[in-house]
């Protein structure tokens, strides 16, 4: 791993457990055991950072997604959507920090007054929205799918299958018990 990747990897974990506020990059120089002026080196500032860091969660995201998908054959839309939302709870669990990240307020703060923040979190959003809707479509074109908007259908999975990760994140609640049940909704929302 290179020094930047290293240095990119912890700052997603300090930014996600500890928000922008309470990360120094000086706990991030220590995290990695380089020098602060090596982090200054690839970030101009700790801002700067933060929005690499994001757009290495969107990057992360689409490898992740496009791994599982690659060579997975789906018989129906809806057996691809219920296999999304598996894999989604997957990532959520397997990469906690970036969820947290995504979870906390402070990146909608900064979106409202920095444009390329802005752009990250709709793009991080979109692959998302845009992988229930692939979906949907496909499960339109096969039958397995009732008649419903795709995209607004795929922004209503995808906020259902957030919250789920959103209280998990602060403890509420068990995700993984109640997959059952999230599958039975969005079967009974979306199947034909």
């Amino acid at each position: 791993m290179s020094k930047k990747e290293n240095i990119l990897q912890a700052a997603t974990l300090l930014f996600a457990t500890n928000g922008f506020k309470d990360t120094s990059m000086t706990e991030v120089a220590k995290m990695t055991g380089t020098a602060s002026a090596t982090i200054f080196y690839h970030f101009k500032s700790k801002e700067d950072l933060f929005l690499a860091v994001l757009n290495n969660v969107k990057e992360g995201i689409l490898k992740e997604f496009s791994h599982y998908f690659g060579d997975k054959q789906c018989n129906t839309g809806l057996e691809m959507l219920e296999d999304t939302v598996s894999f989604y709870l997957y990532l959520a669990g397997n990469k906690a920090e970036w969820f947290l990240l995504l979870h906390r307020y402070y990146p909608y703060k900064l979106a409202k007054e920095n444009n390329a923040c802005r752009q990250s979190l709709e793009d991080i959003y979109n692959c998302f929205v845009d992988i229930f809707e692939k979906a949907l479509v496909q499960g339109l074109a096969d039958g397995s799918i009732n008649n419903l908007s795709p995209r607004k259908s795929a922004l209503l999975i995808l906020s259902t299958v957030d919250g789920m990760i959103h209280f998990k994140n602060c403890n509420l609640y068990d995700a993984g018990a109640l997959y059952n049940e999230l599958i039975a909704v969005i079967r009974k929302m979306a199947a034909n």
